[in-house]
């Protein structure tokens, strides 16, 4: 075996280590006269600075605190006359709930059932014909209309169904009924109040003066007046991308999204409100939008109607059927 080396004495490697411990060394710089090497040089230098100016500074805003709990209010009224099986109608009869919410329906079709009252009936829906009580005792213990007894009894002179106890008459909803028209041209003024509290800023989608939306004649247009906050109904459902008269006969729920991007570096007087309109119910198998209503010994009325959102929002059940815009500002 090779012998091994003698330990040196403490004294001795403290005397060997002294001079590297103060000693100092520095990188030698080299100068490299070239032009391709210093063109790269800088080149690699600018594209760093570029990224950082133009990318991280001015397009994404690195050096901006964001406010991302944005307190937001909606307030909605529809004005406009209509007129449905004979009578006149206002808001107080084709909107519901009352005016104000940030959910509503414009109703602008009814199914009415007249003088429906308690007792023994035969249903109305064509699943439910029979041709004995054995017919009637196989199903369920409940129709869409109300409960079955299990007996088959006489619907006409020529159809027999399955008796129901529950409200009598029950609901025909096949029957083709109008629609109001004059729902189309209803308006709908949406006050859409927001607030940054972390920069104590508010601002309204008012528009501001002299920006050509007076509230007294401005009408909402995508080009012309986006800032305008009064919408009319059939404009709603266009820009949904939805055709109004097939909208109002079978009903459905539109959402009208109110959207607020504010860059305060460059001033309140840019923070504006951008629309934009969906529809919210359109699975192919589950289309429409109706509701009931009813009362006492009563009388039914299904509506149709047309509901547009204005705020994360959303169903409504006043008591028969009725079909209708339910529009929801969001």
């Amino acid at each position: 075996p090779a012998p091994s080396r003698p330990e040196l004495p403490a004294p001795a490697a403290a005397a060997r280590t002294l001079p590297a411990f103060f000693s100092y060394e520095t990188p030698k710089s080299v100068v490299v006269r070239s032009w391709v090497v210093g063109a790269t040089h800088r080149a690699v230098q600018l594209l760093i600075l570029a990224y950082f100016i133009g990318w991280v500074f001015l397009h994404e805003k690195a050096y901006q605190v964001r406010d991302t709990g944005i307190e937001s209010s909606v307030v909605t009224k529809v004005k406009g006359i209509g007129r449905y099986a004979g009578r006149v109608l206002d808001t107080a009869d084709y909107v519901t709930p009352p005016q104000g919410t940030s959910v509503f329906v414009v109703v602008t079709k009814q199914i009415l059932t007249e003088q429906q009252a308690q007792g023994l009936c035969p249903e109305s829906e064509a699943a439910f014909r029979c041709r004995s009580d054995r017919d009637c005792r196989d199903r369920s213990r409940s129709s869409g209309s109300g409960l079955l007894t299990g007996r088959c009894v006489p619907y006409n002179e020529t159809l027999r169904t399955c008796e129901i106890r529950g409200w009598c008459p029950p609901e025909v909803d096949t029957v083709d009924v109008p629609i109001m028209l004059e729902a189309e041209n209803f308006t709908l003024f949406i006050k859409n109040s927001i607030r940054f509290p972390l920069f104590g800023f508010e601002k309204a989608n008012l528009p501001p003066p002299g920006a050509g939306g007076d509230l007294g004649r401005c009408r909402f247009h995508p080009q012309l007046q986006p800032l305008c906050p009064i919408l009319r109904l059939g404009d709603v459902v266009r820009l949904a991308g939805q055709d109004f008269r097939s909208l109002a006969t079978t009903g459905g729920v539109l959402a009208i999204k109110i959207g607020w991007v504010c860059d305060l570096d460059r001033g309140g007087e840019r923070c504006l409100p951008r629309y934009s309109f969906t529809r919210l119910d359109g699975l192919s198998h589950a289309t429409g939008y109706n509701f009931r209503y009813g009362t006492g010994r009563r009388r039914t009325l299904p509506w149709n109607g047309v509901e547009p959102p204005s705020d994360p929002s959303t169903s409504l059940l006043p008591p028969a059927p009725h079909r209708g815009l339910h529009p929801q500002p969001q």
